[in-house]
């Protein structure tokens, strides 16, 4: 794998949790009930996806 290509893979990882955390404090300060664990569960996911890139874009 290119340099160029562990470039985007930590990139596309930056912006994944940038989503997760946006998406965990809107879930925490906006939402209640049923809505805040979906958005929970959501953001608790991204993290599989985030961690691969990661992994990538280490090796």
């Amino acid at each position: 794998m290119s340099s160029l290509d562990k470039m985007w893979a930590s990139f596309v990882a930056i912006g994944l949790m940038v989503v997760a955390s946006l998406l965990i404090s809107y879930a925490r300060t906006r939402t209640t009930g049923v809505l805040r664990i979906v958005l929970s569960v959501i953001a608790f996911f991204l993290f599989i996806p985030i961690l691969l890139y990661m992994l990538l874009s280490l090796f």
